[in-house]
């Protein structure tokens, strides 16, 4: 049995580490401004679902424009796969494990989520969406 006191060391010193803190805690922030959001649209909101975004970010959707059904139509079946525009140009995975600063520029993200939600859905995602995404693409 290894002893615990350097077990539990090397597990603070990877989570205190400024790389970590850099990229989790905008994205915390991110999340906490959402759930605010979805808590006014929604009283019984209870949280973010990886389940949920899951099946947003590979489901086919309508209202949107023809040619871009799903989030996969650009960012691939395999969110810890390379995407690629309708214009050919690369899109790094999807997958946080892969792309460590995803989500961590609330400009950035709003701007995309703009954009490809108006796409995809033809409307703004809900503030519920875009949590269950991040959720679920942070869990990869």
């Amino acid at each position: 049995m290894k002893p615990l006191i350097p077990t539990l060391l090397s597990l603070f010193v990877w989570t205190a580490s400024p790389g970590w803190a850099a990229t989790s805690q905008p994205r915390t922030t991110l999340l906490n401004e959402y759930t605010s959001q979805a808590k006014q649209a929604d009283g019984s909101f209870a949280g973010f679902s990886a389940q949920r975004g899951e099946k947003f970010f590979q489901g086919n959707h309508t209202g949107g424009k023809p040619d871009t059904p799903s989030c996969t139509t650009c960012h691939n079946t395999s969110p810890m796969a390379m995407g690629q525009t309708r214009a050919n140009k690369p899109i790094d995975p999807m997958a946080v494990s892969k792309t460590p600063d995803r989500f961590t520029d609330r400009e950035k993200v709003e701007k995309w989520f703009t954009r490809n939600c108006q796409s995809v859905l033809g409307r703004e995602c809900t503030p519920q969406e875009k949590g269950d995404v991040i959720t679920y693409l942070g869990n990869l």
